[in-house]
């Protein structure tokens, strides 16, 4: 099989492949490709070590790159994951915090190697969607939660 002609490169400090197993354990359409070891030693790690790992999260394709701590991870880098119901957005909102990652606001969320994910209840992009006061309402409403309450956010659109 062919490389993609785009994929996402994401620099992990040196659990690439850890990282790519979770991923693929928690969203649909997501799977380890391919695991490849360094041929000697460079500046993050030694021979053999995982380089990098081949993967794709919700059918994205993307690489994992064990570059050392150069560079950390920062928000303005983000998976966002587009969800159809609570169950589900309590099911990867669950997932990823319970696995050493950190709540923060607004549907966004960090997993434990320090990746930004976005939990988006397609009710909420919907509502802000519609425009004028639905989506002014639902918008305030979201600016207050951490993990998006879909109820809310109909309510909110509701007035």
């Amino acid at each position: 099989m062919s490389a993609p002609k785009n994929t996402i490169c994401i620099w992990y400090d040196k659990e690439a492949e850890a990282a790519a197993r979770f991923y693929a354990q928690v969203f649909p359409d997501s799977e380890v490709r391919a695991v490849h070891h360094a041929p000697g030693d460079h500046p993050s790690g030694k021979a053999g070590d995982v380089l990098t790992v081949e993967f794709t999260v919700a059918g994205i394709p993307c690489l994992g790159l064990n570059g050392g701590p150069l560079f950390p991870q920062s928000e303005a880098f983000s998976f966002q994951i587009a969800t159809d119901d609570q169950e589900e957005t309590d099911r990867y909102w669950n997932a990823i915090v319970g696995n050493g990652g950190a709540e923060s606001a607004c549907g966004w969320c960090k997993d434990r190697w320090g990746v930004s994910w976005q939990i988006t209840p397609r009710a909420l992009t919907d509502a802000l969607a519609a425009g004028g006061d639905e989506a002014a309402r639902a918008f305030s409403a979201m600016m207050e939660m951490g993990k998006i309450d879909v109820a809310a956010i109909e309510a909110a659109r509701r007035g």
